[in-house]
């Protein structure tokens, strides 16, 4: 389909460059261990949803195809199943090498074939003694009914028969979830994994019959869940409606079976038909099927510093004072945070100041994903307990996350924080916090926009910017979005935000007309998570047959191929993954005067543009916009961890060809720790320098001149 790549093909090219990641010998070793967790962890996500929702394509509208490259959910399984088979032996290839490595360390996950009498004597009177009392088994023949395999969860299965028949039946047992992962031999470093242990002593499970073979498998299952609109005419609380669907995806159909080692025939053919899998996606490795026991290799090497990746600390920024107001700062000053360089601990600081301000009359948020011990929370909860007006719009449909939401939005209730639940057809997704102050008839607002969630853990983890302003534009447009929220509404138009699902796109698709009409000294750079729009795609390749230069930092998805004669010469993709998440997104069009920079939470895909409430923020400072700017040009130029997609489709590392090593993530951190030791210097106070791990270097509008237009939606109740 000419500059087209499937969606679901390039999702698994992006976990692939997550799986380089375990190669690269410039990583530390027990990190690349991390980086293979990482790519299994995705590949389960990407099993649960985007195959699930695959099969039930294929199951109920079969005819329907992608409308990029015109292809059935069949036709896509079936190269889905071929591209993962392909990564499944790099995997196994990279967990041996690193294991092979941490033996350096006194870390050696044997082999059962191979344990010395004592080893084995050890691991037997382990298992009877604190595994066979918690053994649940049960057997699978036309006498028994066929037990539920959980999701996610390791089996052990044993082909056993009695010694007086030939007929074989399939015994299992599941692995206690109360056991520690892996089991180490007194003094040492060596272990063997629980499954294995409740493998190799199946013998005294199974005492009265033979054991033909064993196997240790895993099950995946469908968790696309969808919101049947039914269940919203009836008068019940939507939490209650969501924990019973949480409850349902536990339960919905298999979609992928794992095998560790090389089991029998029988065994294979047996699960395939009780659990109605396809041939086709089953799948067979020689690593363990979850890393979960990660966490014990880690204590155990915790001392051993060159395994892991240098500490580095988020910093407080250069551009706030500790000694003054932050409210009174964001009123002089729009403040713009860069994460995990400079820290959360500003924004939380942000709203515990005006959860004690007497001028602060209300806070209004939206929260999708929250840290499970959230000072963010905390800072709402007490707001509202000092008499502040708090609104909390609270996403309960965050995937992965409902529970999480759902107890703090019962939390939050009990403080007397004012909790909604969002818009019944769309997920509310943008990141935005209003404060709003009065003195006396004077109405003010500090606002927040930012591209990351509002979660302190992530924030160290992820790439992500956040922007503070009292522009009272902005200010009132943040007004009229979350106005409609509680109305049950969308905004169609606003004054400076950019708001999905009405007011986004379209406005996306003039700023990138607006280049066109400049032909060869038109410019477009976008850095965002992934790109799968169709309109917006075709629209930057238009852009790019006009002549416009199109630069995109795309880290996941991208369904545009760059580099095709004619269509997409013009456009450069890079995709960046290394120690950290790049999640930040900034859309950069035009240059000079004519220049308009934004961050936003949207992706530009289909779901964020138009099924989504996304916030896009400008920004109007002019040093903050440069910055902005500069932060795009310092990831185009990394050539450490940057891949380019060629117009091949195939992702290729960018190559240093002399220039000096660039690594775009911790040249920021080497910002971030250079500026804090300026502003320290200055008090007199001394901080550790980072080590280089790289050799890289207003007045109240008039409200009835905004010309917003607001279209009323249902709303779950």
């Amino acid at each position: 389909m000419g500059f087209y790549e499937n969606r679901e093909l390039s999702w698994l090219k992006f976990n692939e460059r997550v799986l380089e990641e375990a190669f690269d010998e410039n990583t530390p070793l027990f990190e690349r261990l991390r980086f293979v967790s990482i790519f299994c962890s995705n590949l389960d996500e990407f099993f649960m949803i985007r195959v699930g929702s695959l099969f039930d394509k294929m199951n109920y509208d079969p005819k329907d195809r992608d409308n990029k490259t015109n292809m059935t959910a069949k036709e896509q399984l079936s190269e889905i199943s071929s591209s993962v088979r392909k990564l499944i032996s790099p995997k196994d290839k990279a967990y041996e090498k690193i294991m092979k490595g941490l033996s350096e360390y006194g870390i050696e996950h044997l082999q059962i074939n191979s344990l010395t009498p004592q080893d084995e004597a050890f691991f037997k009177a382990y298992f009877m003694r604190e595994v066979l009392p918690l053994l649940f088994t049960g057997l699978v023949d036309k006498k028994h009914p066929v037990p539920f395999f959980k999701n996610g969860e390791v089996y052990v299965g044993c082909k056993i028969r009695k010694k007086t028949e030939t007929r074989c039946t399939f015994g299992i047992m599941p692995v206690p979830e109360n056991l520690p992962k892996a089991v180490f031999l007194p003094k040492s470093g060596k272990f063997l994994l629980i499954e294995e242990i409740i493998s190799h002593c199946a013998k005294q499970v199974f005492s009265n019959f033979i054991i033909e073979s064993r196997c240790i498998f895993r099950v995946t299952r469908n968790a696309d869940i969808s919101i049947d609109e039914a269940l919203f005419d009836h008068d019940v609380d939507f939490r209650d409606i969501m924990s019973k669907l949480i409850k349902k995806r536990k339960k919905l159909h298999p979609v992928r079976i794992e095998f560790w080692g090389n089991p029998d025939s029988d065994s294979v053919e047996l699960l395939e038909k009780v659990l109605d899998v396809k041939h086709s996606f089953v799948f067979k490795q020689r690593s363990p099927l979850s890393l979960s026991f990660m966490n014990l290799l880690e204590k155990r090497l915790e001392k051993e510093k060159s395994l892991f990746f240098e500490p580095l600390t988020p910093q407080q920024p250069s551009s706030i004072s500790r000694n003054v107001s932050l409210i009174e700062q964001i009123q002089h000053k729009d403040i713009l945070l860069n994460y995990p360089y400079e820290n959360i601990n500003q924004f939380i600081r942000l709203l515990d100041e005006a959860a004690e301000n007497p001028n602060v009359s209300s806070i209004k948020i939206t929260l999708y994903r929250v840290a499970r011990d959230s000072k963010i929370i905390n800072a709402l909860n007490k707001a509202a307990e000092n008499g502040k007006d708090v609104l909390a719009l609270v996403e309960l449909r965050a995937r992965f996350d409902e529970e999480n939401n759902i107890g703090w939005s019962k939390q939050l209730e009990d403080a007397g924080v004012n909790v909604i639940y969002g818009l019944e057809e769309l997920k509310v997704h943008s990141k935005l916090l209003l404060i709003t102050l009065r003195d006396g008839t004077d109405v003010s607002y500090i606002t927040q926009v930012g591209t990351g969630n509002y979660n302190e853990r992530t924030s160290k983890l992820y790439t992500d910017l956040t922007l503070m302003t009292a522009n009272k534009e902005i200010g009132a447009d943040a007004s009229v979005v979350f106005n409609a929220l509680t109305e049950e509404s969308t905004v169609e138009s606003t004054n400076k935000l950019l708001v999905a699902p009405k007011g986004l796109k379209s406005r996306i698709v003039e700023l990138i007309d607006n280049e066109i009409t400049y032909g060869s000294d038109g410019y477009i750079a976008i850095k965002i998570n992934s790109l799968t729009d169709k309109d917006l795609i075709e629209k930057l390749a238009e852009a790019s047959r006009a002549g416009v230069k199109i630069e995109l930092v795309v880290r996941g998805i991208c369904c545009l191929i760059p580099g095709v004669p004619g269509e997409t010469e013009n456009i450069r993709v890079i995709s960046i993954v290394g120690r950290f998440l790049e999640h930040s997104r900034i859309y950069i069009f035009g240059k000079d005067e004519r220049r308009r920079v934004y961050i936003s939470s949207a992706d530009f895909m289909t779901r964020n543009t138009e099924r989504r409430v996304e916030v896009a923020a400008p920004v109007l400072d002019k040093g903050l916009a440069d910055r902005v700017c500069d932060i795009f040009s310092i990831c185009m130029k990394d050539n450490v961890k940057a891949r380019e997609l060629m117009s091949d489709g195939q992702y290729r590392r960018v190559q240093q060809n002399g220039a000096p090593a660039l690594n775009s993530q911790i040249y920021f951190y080497e910002q971030a720790y250079n500026a804090a030791n300026s502003i320290n210097e200055q008090n007199n106070v001394n901080i550790v320098n980072v080590k280089k791990v790289t050799n890289s270097t207003a007045e109240q509008p008039d409200t009835g001149a905004l010309r917003v237009k607001i279209r009323k939606v249902k709303r779950p109740r």
